[in-house]
């Protein structure tokens, strides 16, 4: 299905990867976490609090410049191995296509009448990426022994993302592959438009998310490279500062809360097509009364 040639790596302006030492890297990650994790900045100080992290952050993209692995092409070339993919696994794809709707970017689009109550869209819960399948994956060793991970799942689907991102035989791929390269969370605002936001209800929310992330992604640097349990992850040749800004807003901007598999509880779950469904105001429902799959 699809291209033969998965990945590339990304290369600088120079026409070379870049090279920098683990031990320069890991001391700037130690100062970033040290920076994240002090205590809250006085009132009036938060923007001050932000350009400093800010600034270790580029310090550290700028060294990663070129570390990061992207898949060839773009992302609509993936979408027919997308469907043959989810064809295969057992999901009804008859009554749409993925279509590009301008501005509202890609979702899927009906291509006959479609009648309140009718199913539409029935997936598999084998094709859905949930924290549970984390737990099942190279990530369960760690996630067995880390409480951030225990305790947020929404970071647990993010690294279990990257993970599945950089296995060649992941089974989730197919939908990987047809991910956005990047989004507009403030996550990627430049720094110019975030000081625009100071005068505005937002701004706290904007600031706690990116020192939040900082630190996450700082905490994880560290523990993949020095945990015994992350050895066998395979992002400790590539796991920068662009890759968990990437996943953290993947899951942001797409994960749901699904029942688990024996109804017991509800979980965290990122799920192919449903993800690129776009509708106006009406009844949106999922249906609990079956173990695999997902209406």
């Amino acid at each position: 299905m699809g291209k033969k040639s998965r990945v590339k790596t990304q290369k600088s302006g120079t026409g070379g990867t870049t090279v920098v030492s683990p031990k320069e890297m890991m001391n700037l990650i130690s100062e970033l976490l040290q920076k994240c994790s002090a205590a809250a900045p006085s009132p009036g100080k938060e923007w001050d609090d932000y350009v400093q992290i800010r600034t270790l952050v580029e310090k550290i993209r700028k060294k990663q410049k070129g570390m990061s692995v992207v898949f060839e092409g773009s992302r609509e070339d993936y979408f027919p191995e997308l469907m043959t993919w989810a064809a295969e696994c057992g999901a009804s794809c008859e009554c749409f296509e993925i279509a590009n709707f301008g501005d509202e970017g890609y979702g899927l689009k009906a291509t006959k009448d479609i009648k309140a109550e009718e199913l539409f869209l029935w997936i598999p819960r084998k094709m859905l990426m949930t924290v549970e399948s984390a737990k099942n994956s190279v990530l369960g060793p760690l996630y067995s022994q880390d409480r951030i991970l225990q305790a947020m799942g929404n970071v647990t689907l993010a690294l279990h993302l990257l993970c599945e991102r950089a296995d060649p035989v992941s089974p989730w791929l197919p939908y990987i592959k047809t991910l956005p390269a990047h989004y507009d969370t403030p996550l990627y605002f430049e720094e110019e438009e975030v000081q625009h936001l100071l005068a505005t209800q937002a701004i706290q929310d904007v600031l706690s998310q990116y020192k939040n992330t900082a630190r996450q992604y700082a905490y994880f640097y560290k523990v993949i490279h020095t945990h015994p349990n992350a050895s066998k992850l395979p992002l400790k040749d590539a796991f920068t500062f662009d890759d968990y800004r990437w996943a953290v807003s993947s899951v942001m901007t797409r994960q749901n809360q699904i029942p688990t598999e024996d109804g017991s509880r509800v979980t965290l779950a990122l799920i192919p097509l449903w993800d690129m469904c776009n509708h106006t105001n009406g009844l949106l429902e999922v249906l609990r009364n079956c173990r695999n799959q997902l209406y």
